[in-house]
């Protein structure tokens, strides 16, 4: 018996040969089942907003056009439901390569910067308006008691000529006058978002007006802003100076408002949507 070898004759199974290694890449994988779907990257990118360049990058194993790895997982998701792959098999792949599902980030350092802000002060109508009635006040009390005719409402005369009857004065009106309601005017969601928005950086709000929505926003240095849900009624506002990168969930759920303006897009129930917004003309990304 020769050293080495197996006793049945077989060559044991080396890393090399693992079936793992037989399979192709992930970019190869959506490749081939594109064109198998007789599908162009026209086509897919239509159907998927995805860029064009990034469906490119991706069928060439480049992930680096995603803008991190959140990004390409969702990518790899849309891309593989569009030619009909298994998608969690392929994100799964990618994982693999990329050593692995990156643990969930914290959610108190997400929302340090926002504690830390101090909230605008709102106007004190209460003080003003007392302020108001104890003038009301302070005017008739003045009006009431410093009246400058002598008893029996007669002005003294010089002998030796005739004098000329003073007109009577008007009596003032004492009567006081209820203070206006308090008008508490809160301002609508897009109002504010209006006021929030600086002229030099790129602002975006999101409001939920649905039940719960998974969003993502990411700066323009790829520093991951927020990633997270958001119950119905909850609102973020992010800021940059020169972009943001925005992962919508559910993205009929969301309404946003860009640089102080409404966006109005017809979003499907549970559409994932990947937008990317400039100190310019909002544009989906």
């Amino acid at each position: 018996m020769s050293i080495g070898n197996s006793p049945d004759g077989n060559v044991p199974d080396s890393p090399g040969n693992s079936p793992e290694d037989d399979r192709p890449t992930i970019g190869r994988a959506l490749q081939q089942a594109r064109i198998a779907a007789g599908l162009t990257v026209d086509e897919v990118s239509t159907s998927t907003r995805v860029r064009i360049p990034i469906v490119h990058a991706i069928e060439a194993d480049d992930f680096t056009r995603c803008g991190g790895d959140v990004y390409a997982r969702g990518h790899i998701r849309t891309l593989a439901a569009a030619v009909g792959l298994d998608a969690s098999a392929l994100v799964a792949q990618y994982d693999g390569e990329h050593g692995g599902r990156p643990a969930p980030t914290p959610a108190a350092p997400l929302f340090e910067a926002e504690r830390i802000r101090p909230e605008p002060r709102r106007p004190n109508w209460t003080a003003a308006m007392v302020a108001a009635i104890v003038a009301v006040i302070g005017f008739v009390g003045f009006t009431m008691f410093s009246g400058g005719d002598e008893p029996g409402g007669t002005r003294s005369v010089a002998e030796g000529a005739t004098a000329t009857a003073p007109a009577p004065r008007p009596k003032p009106d004492r009567t006081i006058k209820p203070a206006l309601p308090k008008t508490d005017v809160t301002p609508g969601p897009a109002d504010s978002a209006i006021a929030a928005a600086p002229k030099d950086r790129v602002t975006v709000k999101m409001v939920a007006t649905g039940t719960k929505s998974w969003v993502s926003a990411r700066a323009s240095n790829n520093r991951i802003l927020f990633d997270g849900f958001l119950n119905k009624g909850d609102s973020k506002t992010f800021t940059d100076p020169k972009k943001l990168d925005l992962v919508l969930g559910d993205a009929d759920a969301v309404q946003l408002f860009v640089n102080g303006k409404e966006v109005e897009d017809d979003f499907s129930p549970g559409q994932v949507e990947r937008l990317t917004y400039t100190k310019g003309d909002p544009e989906v990304g």
